[in-house]
């Protein structure tokens, strides 16, 4: 079983480009003949990461990839490390504002992503997807399901998982703003990529990818 979860608009949008990527991607998985389910997670802290977890413990995923919006980012990121903290620069959909408060108190303060990324960047670049590895998940809702996703999965055995960004659709974007965007195919398809990558890789490859500042 694989798990691919996006979430709902946020921020006054009126679509998230995570949910439309996840369910194109599920289709195409599930042509391949894998059993692939998906979630849209509410963009609020605390119950995203609740109906994460009882959605995992309902379904006993092998994979879980979970996805959120990076607006002003180039390219698909695929995220290493989840912190906990949460600092909210905007309200959620609740309106809820948590400022430098920790996401499980006394909890370890990361969790490394177990999907192999570096091999997963490389199939990527194969395919011509704009991708990278990014070192921050921001301290957001994202990092926050990214962070609860990781702990869920410490917790459990033969669980890989981890988490996208996705910059923007061009839809979404004014005409003539030098704002990145993707066009969704090309998500769907870097999705996809993932997690062929994660079910066909059991050591990670190791080159560079890192970042200076």
């Amino acid at each position: 079983m694989i798990l691919l979860t996006g979430f709902e608009p946020f921020g006054g949008d009126s679509v998230n480009p995570s949910w439309q990527a996840v369910g194109g991607a599920a289709a195409l998985l599930r042509g391949d003949g894998l059993d692939v389910e998906t979630l849209e997670l509410p963009c609020v802290f605390g119950e995203s990461a609740r109906v994460l977890e009882a959605t995992i413990d309902a379904i006993h995923p092998r994979i879980v990839v979970a996805v959120g919006l990076a607006g002003g980012r180039s390219r698909m990121s695929l995220e290493r490390v989840a912190i906990n903290v949460d600092d909210a620069r905007i309200p959620d959909n609740q309106g809820n504002r948590p400022i430098d408060q920790d996401i499980v108190r006394g909890g370890p303060a990361a969790y490394f992503t177990t999907l192999p990324i570096k091999a997963a960047l490389r199939n990527l670049q194969i395919e011509g997807i704009r991708a990278e590895v990014s070192q921050t998940a921001g301290t957001y809702v994202c990092n926050h399901v990214f962070y609860s996703l990781m702990k869920t999965a410490a917790g459990k055995t033969g669980i890989r998982a981890g988490f996208i960004h996705v910059p923007y659709l061009p839809e979404q974007v004014l005409n003539g703003s030098s704002i990145p965007t993707m066009a969704l195919d090309e998500m769907v398809w870097g999705i996809s990529v993932v997690v062929r990558t994660a079910l066909q890789t059991t050591v990670d490859e190791q080159f560079a990818a890192g970042a200076i500042h």
